[in-house]
């Protein structure tokens, strides 16, 4: 039950500066940022601990212009990072709103690092779609559950509150929308309300909300859903009855490479450094460097709804360096042999067409050129034996519209001006990742969780000690 009721008459026994609902990257990263600024935060989390989309991604941040890329020698800027953005989403996004995110993804990784000593590294080796540049940060072992437990470790140090078991049910508003509080309920049933002078809404996304699924996107609403449940729409709802503007609400990020049935995450780096996917017919059907996002929906147009990832051993090191690929070789989703033959006979494909499509790309490989799906594969190593080979699905990961905020983070009603005291960021903001399925550039998520995040933390903070 999400809900906005008037606020006059309201009582809130405890008041904080700051309430911020969801404890994911976006919520955190609020936390730190209003923390810095001296300001009194608490985070709200619905979870016995925060974890939320967050845990359930490779936990990678694109930045440009960090001192880690520095380091390494790597020239990036926020100019070539906000042209790839806007590149990979055919141009259907703000402008103003890509070029401010683009120009703090930077400060903000830095600031996570060299300030809040959150554990980043600069993830080196391959570039995911429409990154012209190594710009992915993430914790060692690319992990978002080890990327939580950083933030967490940063808000406890930083020393903001956080509360966890209290599930958001009610904002309390004025007519004009400036929220005055909200009521929280307890696994046992009881209720509290808690005031503020400033709300951050960091609640993510509605992919776990079915019928709004079915209403915003209805192409990807039969599919598998891999995000976590808590992702209902709340900031949504909430929003829209406060009177905020919505954008690109068709907007959301796929993935065509989900283990089946063990529903674990296979790094697209295997596609991107040589390996392919084939139908249960044991052909290729796609180029798989147009994206990850848009393959969903093609491997789901496939025969029953699967497809096969077929690499080599040097993929399988590169994939063992993904906790979740580890996961799916413990959980036994990953095939081995030592022919195009023996694994055709272990994944029940057909050995003589999946022969053939195995000959085609290693001779693909040897010159340059694009084949006749527009992939060039002339800048990797050519496939060799011993191969391996994992059965996966499409499937829906995070919607990417949302709230329309400003490039402060502070949310927009229809008309443009700006609700008193509502900021939003995250899955709850409309990101950067245009109009549809095919937008999704690699990491816009988390990129727009932390700079949103840290932007409508810092917003929050100093409009309340401006007394809201």
């Amino acid at each position: 039950m999400s809900r906005v009721l008037p606020a006059a008459g309201e009582g809130f026994p405890l008041s904080v500066p700051v309430l911020v609902i969801g404890g994911g990257a976006c919520g955190l990263t609020a936390a730190l940022a209003a923390r810095d600024a001296g300001v009194e935060v608490m985070v709200l989390e619905r979870d016995p601990s925060p974890s939320g989309s967050t845990a359930m991604s490779s936990g990678m941040i694109p930045a440009a212009g960090t001192a880690l890329q520095k380091a390494r020698g790597i020239e990036d800027s926020p100019a070539i990072m906000a042209a790839d953005i806007q590149a990979k989403a055919h141009g259907e996004n703000d402008p103003a709103m890509v070029a401010a995110i683009a120009e703090a993804s930077g400060p903000a990784v830095d600031w996570l690092v060299q300030r809040h000593r959150v554990p980043l590294i600069l993830v080196e080796g391959f570039l995911y779609p429409g990154h012209s540049r190594p710009r992915m940060h993430a914790p060692v072992s690319r992990s978002g559950t080890d990327l939580v437990a950083g933030l967490l470790a940063a808000t406890a140090a930083a020393g903001a509150d956080i509360v966890v078991d209290a599930t958001v049910t009610t904002l309390f508003a004025d007519p004009d929308g400036r929220v005055h509080g909200v009521e929280i309920m307890r696994p046992d049933g009881s209720s509290e309300k808690i005031g503020c002078e400033a709300l951050v809404l960091a609640c993510s996304g509605f992919g776990g909300n079915a019928e709004l699924v079915r209403r915003h996107i209805p192409e990807i609403a039969g599919a598998h859903y891999h995000g976590h449940t808590g992702n209902r729409g709340d900031a949504l709802i909430w929003g829209e009855q406060l009177g905020a503007a919505t954008r690109q609400l068709g907007a959301y990020q796929g993935h065509g490479s989900l283990a089946m049935p063990h529903a674990i995450l296979i790094s697209w780096a295997l596609m991107m450094e040589g390996g392919i996917q084939v139908n249960s017919e044991g052909r290729r059907f796609s180029s798989e460097h147009d994206g990850y996002s848009e393959q969903a929906m093609r491997v789901i147009a496939q025969p029953d709804g699967v497809a096969w990832n077929i690499y080599d051993s040097r993929l399988h090191e590169l994939g063992l360096q993904f906790e979740d690929y580890r996961e799916a070789v413990q959980a036994g989703a990953v095939k081995s042999a030592d022919s195009v033959g023996a694994l055709a006979r272990l994944c029940r494909l057909p050995a003589a067409a999946l022969e053939e499509t195995v000959s085609e790309v290693v001779a693909l490989a040897s010159r340059p050129g694009q084949d006749r799906f527009g992939r060039d594969f002339g800048s990797r190593p050519a496939l060799t034996a011993p191969f391996h080979a994992v059965k996966v699905t499409g499937a829906l990961f995070h919607t990417q519209g949302g709230l329309a905020v400003d490039t402060g983070a502070r949310v927009l009603r229809v008309n443009g001006t700006v609700l008193p005291n509502l900021f939003a960021g995250g899955g709850a903001a409309c990101g950067i990742s245009g109009a549809g399925r095919d937008g999704y550039l690699s990491g816009n998520g988390l990129l727009a969780a932390v700079v949103l995040g840290a932007k409508a933390g810092a917003g929050a903070a100093a409009l309340a000690q401006q007394g809201g």
